[in-house]
């Protein structure tokens, strides 16, 4: 089989990583979308409508329970939404949204599920994303238990800053305690850490990342293991 010959329709790598005749099977079938800060895509116990396929751009993945809310994984331009409609179901507890506003494609979910009946070869392509994707959300539950916050931001700056263009994050810190599950005291001084040790500079909903290298340092071995394994699952390196 030969690889899609438009990769150039999409920056989204696993779109453009299937071969020309799955492609064929979604073209028709994706819409172009913007995603604006806080999009939602998906409710908790709510059948999942359409997939999405980001561009540069960030989706978060929030657990709910209690009133308690806690990122438990990302995804972007290597990946998709609606990971439950891959694995054979209509819905997912967690609910996702946009995190870094961008823009992207969309799919209806029966759109999707006929061209994975139709296709095994995609429907083992999804499924290794989500075999990566859930490597991810290990990864993440071992940070948040293991690791510092220094740590765990630097870890998420980092994932962030693989699936945005350019070096600056717009995010307030309320929202980064959300997403870290700790209280905005803590990341305020993380942040401060950083700013310190001159490897982002932080102001009001905006964070600039001025040395990768560093932040690579600051997150140690939090950070690297599902990246290494999305590159092995879907053959992309």
């Amino acid at each position: 089989m030969q690889r899609n010959s438009q990769a150039g329709f999409s920056r989204n790598r696993l779109l453009s990583s299937l071969t020309a005749e799955d492609f064929a099977l979604l073209r028709p079938d994706l819409e172009r979308v913007t995603f604006p800060q806080g999009m939602i895509l998906e409710e908790p116990h709510r059948p999942i409508e359409h997939v999405y396929f980001p561009e540069p751009s960030v989706g978060s993945i929030v657990a709910i329970a209690g009133g308690e809310k806690l990122e438990v994984g990302i995804f972007g331009p290597e990946g998709m939404s609606g990971l439950a409609v891959v694995n054979g179901t209509d819905r997912c507890p967690h609910q996702s949204f946009i995190q870094v506003a961008g823009q992207g494609f969309r799919i209806r979910t029966g759109d999707l599920r006929r061209a994975i009946e139709a296709s095994p070869s995609l429907h083992g392509v999804l499924l290794r994303y989500s075999q990566a994707h859930t490597v991810q959300i290990a990864f993440t539950a071992l940070a948040n238990g293991r690791y510092t916050i220094d740590e765990r931001l630097a870890r998420w700056l980092l994932m962030c800053h693989d699936r945005v263009d350019g070096n600056v994050i717009h995010l307030t810190h309320e929202f980064l305690a959300l997403m870290l599950g700790v209280r905005r005291a803590g990341v305020t001084t993380a942040l401060q850490i950083l700013e310190g040790g001159k490897v982002v500079n932080a102001s009001r909903g905006r964070i600039e990342i001025l040395s990768r290298e560093a932040l690579l340092e600051n997150a140690g071995d939090s950070y690297g293991a599902p990246e290494v394994e999305y590159e092995r699952l879907l053959r992309l390196n």
